[in-house]
């Protein structure tokens, strides 16, 4: 690990702890030439897992997809940004869970949204509508109809 401050190539570990998310360990670290003090934290990364697309050609997984399609519908929405990176490692963490070496984007999808309906049930719908490709707003509305089921709320109808 680099230093910030001198660029120094290595450093010690002098603390290591699981950071306040449960999901990632949190380093502090020393340079070993100018003795900066600094945190790192490292995380888990989901390595050879292949997405099989909708039209059957794989790629491999890619993070930043997720990230992006998540930022986009959680866009305006009040969420931290510790929330944000833990459900990213909450939707990989069950991606990991299903211990096979390719996926669908339909499954991962589906995982994604099952956490987003439970973190924000407005980012749920923006991605949703994306994601299941809502034709009309009938689509919409039945989806919205799912939300409301079970809930103390008015169900719209037609």
């Amino acid at each position: 690990m680099k230093c910030p401050i001198c660029n120094y190539y290595d450093s010690k570990v002098t603390d290591s702890r699981v950071a306040a998310d449960g999901l990632s360990i949190r380093r502090r670290r020393e340079c070993l030439k100018c003795s900066f003090r600094f945190s790192t934290y490292e995380e888990m990364e989901i390595l050879d897992l292949s997405v099989v697309k909708r039209d059957g050609h794989k790629e491999s997984y890619n993070r930043d997809k997720i990230i992006k399609g998540l930022r986009r519908a959680l866009e305006k929405r009040s969420i931290t940004e510790d929330n944000f990176k833990k459900i990213i490692s909450l939707i990989e963490r069950d991606l990991q869970a299903i211990r096979k070496n390719e996926i669908t984007t339909e499954q991962i999808g589906q995982i994604v949204m099952k956490h987003l309906k439970k973190l924000d049930q407005v980012a749920y719908i923006r991605f949703a509508s994306v994601y299941q490709s809502f034709e009309d707003a009938q689509t919409f509305q039945r989806e919205l109809n799912k939300l409301l089921v079970g809930k103390k709320l008015i169900k719209i109808n037609k």
